[in-house]
Order: C-alpha cells, then structure tokens, then sequence
C-alpha cells in the first residue's frame, strides 16, 4: 500500500536527516526560494522528543490511512501537498526557523479524512465527520492566526500553528482535487 510506504518513507528520512545540520534543510523564509526547503523543513527535528513524538504520529497517521484502505491517488495527493504546509509559513516571517513532521502529518490526517467523508460509506464516513469536527477543533483552538510559536508544557520545542493549518488545508485541498481529477469512481479497499 503506497500510503505505508510514504508513512515509512517520512519516518526513516526523519531519521536520517536527524543526521544533519539542521540549517541547510529546514524552513527559513528568507531563503524561501531554496525549494529543496519546501519539502525538507518536514524532516528537521531540534531535539530527541520532538523526533520521537512525531515518528509516533507518522505511526498513528499511517495505521489511519490503513485502516481507512486509502488508494493510491489519496497517498500522491498527500505528497503533493507537503510543500505548501512551508510555503504557508512565509505569512509568519517572525518564524525565523521552522522543521519537524506535524504540519504534514495534519496534512496526512486531512487527506484520510476527507477521503472518508467523500467516498466512504457507513461506519467510514461516521468516522470521516467525527474526524473533521475533531481536527477543525484542535486547529481554532490552536488560533493559527495568532501568535507564531506557542510553547506547550509536554514539549521541549515550541509549536507553529499555522503550520498544522496549513498542512490540513493543504492536504485536504490536494485530496479534493485529486479525487475530483480521477476517471474512475473508488471505494475504500481499491488500489
């Protein structure tokens, strides 16, 4: 399943890039038209736990779009729309310095779930509006609108908002039109 592959792809690109310094990929919007930025900021992490928590994630995003029997189209959709979770940071120019996995992963969780909603039926697509209610909450709460970075207590490294807003709208965006652009119709369980 492609969804897997990409999910294993992110955690072990994560990994390896733990490896480098973190200046020459991360998202600084200065240096915005460095392009390999767009797409490597999301595999920057500043510290072991910020890793940690989000090779978690990429774990929990990767059994959703299992479990969801996500097809090919959502995955590329998906992967498409990583860069525009960065290119959205450039309306933050106070963010000086940006990385790490959550603002794709939002888009991961996005892309699942509007493929539930649009295409699933029954119990999938309960689940689909459960999960939309659910991530629309977490984001207004978040006010990505507001503050650049808040710094949660469970942390050691400070959040960007508007980067997991943007990573939802994108993915969910990337998603719709990609589902919109297919011939065939899909259920869940096609690949």
């Amino acid at each position: 399943m492609l969804w897997l592959r990409l999910c294993a792809l992110l955690a072990l690109a994560s990994l390896a890039a733990w490896t480098v310094d973190s200046g020459l990929i991360d998202w600084q919007p200065r240096r915005w038209p460095e392009a390999w930025r767009w797409w490597t900021a999301a595999l920057v992490h500043f510290t072991p736990l910020h890793l940690g928590a989000n090779l978690l994630a990429a774990a929990l995003v990767a059994a959703y779009g299992w479990a969801a029997r996500v097809p090919g189209v959502v995955a590329l959709a998906w992967l498409l729309s990583w860069p525009f979770t960065q290119l959205a940071l450039l309306a933050k120019p106070e963010l000086l310095h940006y990385g790490g996995l959550s603002g794709v992963l939002h888009g991961g969780v996005a892309a699942v779930t509007l493929w539930l909603v649009l295409r699933g039926h029954g119990a999938q697509r309960t689940v689909g509006w459960l999960m939309l209610a659910g991530q629309s909450v977490k984001l207004l709460v978040e006010e990505p609108w507001g503050a650049a970075v808040h710094a949660p207590g469970e942390l050691d490294v400070a959040v960007a908002p508007l980067a997991h807003a943007s990573g939802s709208i994108a993915g969910a965006l990337c998603t719709a039109l990609a589902l919109t652009l297919r011939r065939q119709p899909v259920r869940p369980g096609d690949h």
